[in-house]
C-alpha cells in the first residue's frame, strides 16, 4: 500500500497509531534532559539546584526557539526540492541551515557570557540560586552548538523520510543524558556543573551520530562546505516557515519568565523550586498529547484536502478520545499520589514536597481538557486555518494565563499563582469548543485550501 492509499484507506486508528508513536517517543526522550536533570539535581545536590534548573530553562527555551526557527523551515524547503528532485537546491538549503545553527547560538553564547548575572535576575534567579544557575547555564551555553545542531540536522533527517532514523537520534542523547548525569553527581560529586555537563556531552554524542549520517551513503542530500556561504533568498525562505514554531517557543520563554518572577515575588526560592519540579511533571504527561497531535496532522490534512470529510471527523474525534484519556491518566496520578511523585525529585525535603503537593492540585485542576485543547488547536493547523490555531495555541499559555498570572497574585497571593492554571485552561477550552463546533458544522460547505495558498519558493531557484 502506498502512502496515499494507506491515508486513504487504512484504519484511521492504526493510522493515527502509526503517525503518532515515533513523534510520540522521540518527544518523550527530549524531554527527559530537562527532567533528569531536575531529578538528579534535586536528589543529588538539593531543592536551590532545582530552583537554578528552573531559572534556566526559559533561556534553554530560546537556545531551542533558533533550533527550531532554522530546522523546521530548513526541513520544509529540503522536503520539496527532494520532492521536485532537485537534489542540489536541496543541499544549498541544508548548507545554509547548517551555518546558521552554528551562527545563531554562537552569538547567544558571547552575549550571556558578557551579561550573565543581569539575565539570570531577569529571569528569577535569587542571590542564592544565581551560583548555582551561571555554573549551570554558562556550560550549557558553551555547548549551545552542539545542541543546536543536532536538534536542527535531526529534522533535516525526517525530511528525507527517515523518521526512525531520527527517533534514534533521540534515543541515544537521552540515554547518554541519564547515564552521565548519574555519574557526574552520584559518583564523582561534580555537583550542578556535572549536570551540566552531561547534558553538553550527550548532545555532542547526538550531533555525532547526525553527522555520521550525513556523511555515510544513508543520505540523500550532503552536507558540503561550499554550501554554508548564507543566502539571502534561502535564509530568507528558512526563517519565513519557520517563524511561527520559533515565536511559540519565544513566547513559552516569555511565559516561563513572567512565572518565575512572579512566583519569587510571593514564593520566594522554594516556590521556583515547586513549579520546576511540577513542570517536569507535566512534561511527562503533555509530551504523548502533543505527539498525538501531531501524528493526527497530516491524516487530517490529506483527508481534508481529499475532502474525504468522515475521515476527517473520525480522525479529530479518536485523536480528542485519546487525548483526553492521557490528561485525564496524569489527573489522576497527580490527585492520588502527589506526594510520592514530587519524592522522586527531593526525597528529604519534607517542606518542599508538602507545598509542591499542595500546589500542584490547584495548578492542574482543569488539566484533563488540555488533551481537548491541544488536539482541536492543531487541527487548525492541519486543516491550513493558521489564525485560528496561533488564536488557540497561544490562549492557554500566553493570552489568558500572563494576565490571570499578573492579577490574581495581587489578591490571592501565592494562591494566585496556582489558581492561574486551571482557570486559564478551563477558559481556553471554552474557546476551543466554540471554534471546534463552528468548524465542524461548517465542514464540507466552504471551499478547501489549495497548495496555491501555500508560499512558493521561487526566489531559491537559480
Amino acid at each position: 500500500m502506498d502512502h496515499s492509499e494507506q491515508m486513504r484507506d487504512q484504519k484511521v486508528g492504526r493510522l493515527l497509531w502509526t503517525f503518532s508513536l515515533p513523534t510520540i517517543v522521540g518527544m518523550m526522550v527530549n524531554s527527559l534532559y530537562n527532567i533528569v536533570d531536575r531529578i538528579f539535581v534535586g536528589r543529588g545536590i538539593g531543592s536551590i539546584a532545582i530552583a537554578a534548573t528552573t531559572v534556566a530553562f526559559p533561556i534553554m527555551i530560546i537556545l531551542m526557539a533558533v533550533s527550531l526557527l532554522i530546522g523546521v523551515g530548513a526541513t520544509a524547503l529540503i522536503s520539496i526540492y527532494l520532492g521536485e528532485q532537485k537534489k542540489e537546491e536541496a543541499e544549498r538549503v541544508v548548507g545554509n541551515a547548517v551555518a546558521m545553527l552554528i551562527l545563531l547560538p554562537a552569538i547567544f553564547t558571547i552575549l550571556f557570557l558578557m551579561y550573565t548575572e543581569p539575565i539570570l535576575f531577569i529571569f528569577g534567579a535569587s542571590e542564592e540560586v544565581l551560583p548555582y544557575a551561571r555554573d549551570f547555564l554558562q556550560i550549557i551555553m558553551l555547548g549551545s552548538v552542539f545542541g543546536s545542531l543536532s536538534m536542527g540536522m535531526n529534522n533535516f533527517i525526517r525530511a528525507e523520510g527517515n523518521p526512525k532514523m531520527a527517533m534514534y537520534t533521540q534515543l541515544l542523547g537521552g540515554g547518554i543524558n541519564v547515564v552521565l548525569n548519574y555519574v557526574a553527581i552520584f559518583i564523582l560529586g561534580w555537583g550542578i556543573k556535572g549536570s551540566a555537563l552531561a547534558t553538553v556531552i550527550s548532545q555532542f554524542c547526538s550531533l555525532l551520530w547526525v553527522l555520521s549520517y550525513f556523511f555515510s551513503d544513508r543520505s540523500l542530500v550532503k552536507i558540503k562546505i561550499v554550501n554554508m556561504k548564507l543566502e539571502g533568498p534561502i535564509l530568507r525562505s528558512i526563517i519565513a516557515i519557520g517563524f511561527a514554531p520559533c515565536a511559540m517557543q519565544l513566547a513559552n520563554s516569555l511565559q516561563h519568565l513572567i512565572l518565575n518572577k512572579t512566583l519569587m515575588t510571593y514564593g520566594g526560592d522554594m516556590a521556583l523550586s515547586a513549579i520546576g519540579i511540577m513542570m517536569s511533571i507535566v512534561t511527562v504527561v503533555f509530551m504523548p498529547i502533543l505527539g498525538l497531535s501531531q501524528g493526527a496532522q497530516p491524516i487530517i490534512g490529506y483527508n481534508y484536502g481529499a475532502q474525504q470529510y468522515k475521515r476527517v471527523k473520525e480522525t479529530l474525534k479518536i485523536a480528542i478520545i485519546s487525548g483526553t484519556c492521557i490528561a485525564l491518566a496524569g489527573f489522576i496520578m497527580i490527585r492520588v499520589w502527589p506526594a510520592q511523585v514530587v519524592s522522586l525529585f527531593c526525597k528529604d525535603d519534607i517542606a518542599l514536597i508538602q507545598l509542591t503537593s499542595n500546589a500542584m492540585l490547584i495548578y492542574f485542576a482543569a488539566f484533563p481538557l488540555v488533551g481537548f485543547q491541544v488536539i482541536c488547536s492543531n487541527y487548525f493547523q492541519a486543516v491550513n486555518k493558521a489564525l485560528k490555531s496561533a488564536i488557540l495555541s497561544l490562549s492557554r499559555q500566553i493570552l489568558i494565563f500572563i494576565p490571570l498570572l499578573l492579577i490574581l497574585p495581587r489578591y490571592w497571593g501565592i494562591k494566585g499563582v496556582w489558581w492561574s492554571a486551571p482557570i486559564s485552561d478551563l477558559l481556553a477550552a471554552m474557546l476551543t469548543a466554540i471554534f471546534i463546533y463552528v468548524e465542524i458544522k461548517n465542514l464540507g460547505r466552504e471551499p478547501t485550501p489549495t497548495s496555491e495558498q501555500v508560499p512558493e519558493f521561487s526566489a531559491l531557484k537559480p
